[in-house]
């Protein structure tokens, strides 16, 4: 019970800020600088140091499984739609994805012949992002930095499959899942560069956020960490 009251809370406060940014975005006049952005990018997971607790399964697969935490840097593609709130704001609804697919094996056995015992760990993400941002030097036809901030609803799906070794040591091939939503804020900056119609730029944004694996999955964690850096190149069309 506790545990769906807080996830009841974290959804709540999600469609709350994601409510906020939807009535701002509404409140401008017609004539509001708007904008449709593209991104596309990479993500690199928050590292091995960063993630070192008993509950983050990638860790503690660490601990039997011979592979790297940034194995899981990954192409990241998505858009967002931008409109101005007066001179110095801007608000942002965007939707992205992310995956990647790790190949591992077990550090200490193999199978009888010799072979490596391996399996594959995935990790797919799509986020839902609701920011503001301040623009220090306001709209205009130049370079315009900017920084910002808001909430991340993030769909994710984590999947172990392949060889696995079992309690008495045999060997079997299986397939274990888990999925969920994840909120958690989201931290930005900025650059774009206006070509025509048209602004290019150069983006980093973090999110921090953990998902809830299923306990009848025995996974070597109880949560996944999907906290990490975005870096995307952006290309945005104005009207």
């Amino acid at each position: 019970m506790r545990r769906l009251a807080r996830s009841a809370m974290k959804v709540g406060a999600a469609a709350a800020a994601a409510a906020l940014v939807l009535g701002l975005v509404g409140a401008p006049a017609a004539s509001a600088q708007q904008s449709l952005s593209f991104y596309v990018g990479g993500f690199s997971p928050r590292g091995e140091s960063a993630r070192a607790t008993e509950d983050d399964v990638l860790f503690n697969n660490l601990d039997f499984l011979a592979f790297n935490i940034k194995d899981f840097n990954m192409p990241a593609v998505g858009g967002e739609y931008l409109v101005g709130l007066g001179d110095l704001l801007e608000a942002g609804l965007g939707v992205g994805y992310q995956a990647r697919t790790v190949p591992a094996v077990y550090l200490d056995f193999v199978n009888a012949n010799g072979s490596e015992i391996d399996q594959s760990l995935k990790l797919s993400m799509v986020p839902v992002t609701a920011t503001i941002r301040l623009l220090p030097l306001g709209h205009h036809d130049a370079v315009t930095p900017y920084i910002g901030g808001g909430v991340g609803i993030i769909k994710w799906k984590y999947q172990e499959f392949g060889q696995f070794l079992a309690t008495d040591n045999s060997i079997f091939r299986g397939s274990f899942e888990g999925s969920g939503t994840a909120t958690g804020p989201v931290i930005l900056g900025g650059i774009r560069f206006p070509a025509g119609n048209w602004n290019l730029g150069f983006e980093l944004r973090y999110q921090n956020a953990k998902g809830d694996l299923p306990a009848d999955q025995e996974f070597s964690g109880s949560k996944i960490d999907l906290g990490g850096f975005n870096y995307s190149f952006t290309a945005g069309i104005r009207f």
